[in-house]
């Protein structure tokens, strides 16, 4: 490409800055400086947190599918289990799942046989979850799927450490919201 005095023009940048500069043949990021403190991905802490979670729902899924479950059902049942019956609202929150996602969930497990539904005695907008028979053998069974997962990750932890690392997490997901 030619500009109009038949010169040479370098590729552009969508802000059209040359991506090279002519002379030198250098990339137009060679010379600045690293954006931000982390040179390597692997410095950057959300690389790791999403690294973890990933491949944490990856072997839950592995062990849930035979079961007939999922993560999102895994979730909403370990929830159920702690806290007993509670709102879909509450469910989303606790799970960290949009609203309309969980009310999916909760329907899927509802036919399933997992969960009952009921309008709330002290308010009928909210619609209770509540966990069925099958539904806390479902979870005791998930339960236990996670605790494997949990032995073979910190087999070799001190209890110490694995409340640093909680209390760690706790203290980025609160700066987060």
């Amino acid at each position: 490409m030619s500009d109009s005095a038949g010169g040479a023009h370098a590729p552009m940048a969508l802000d059209n800055r040359p991506l090279k500069d002519i002379e030198t043949g250098r990339g137009m990021l060679e010379d600045q400086e690293t954006v931000g403190p982390f040179e390597h991905k692997t410095d950057w802490p959300y690389y790791w947190i999403t690294r973890v979670s990933a491949r944490y729902i990856s072997e839950m899924e592995k062990l849930l599918k035979p079961a007939g479950l999922d993560v999102p059902r895994w979730r909403v049942l370990h929830c159920l289990r702690e806290h007993g019956a509670l709102g879909v609202s509450e469910i989303s929150e606790y799970c960290i799942l949009k609203l309309n996602t969980t009310t999916k969930i909760v329907q899927r497990m509802t036919l399933d046989e997992l969960v009952t539904t009921r309008s709330s005695p002290m308010d009928g907008r909210v619609t209770e979850v509540h966990l069925t028979r099958k539904g806390e053998e479902a979870a005791v069974r998930a339960a236990q799927f996670a605790q494997t997962i949990f032995d073979r990750t910190f087999s070799d932890f001190e209890q110490d450490e694995i409340a640093q690392i909680n209390g760690l997490l706790k203290r980025v997901f609160e700066k987060l919201g």
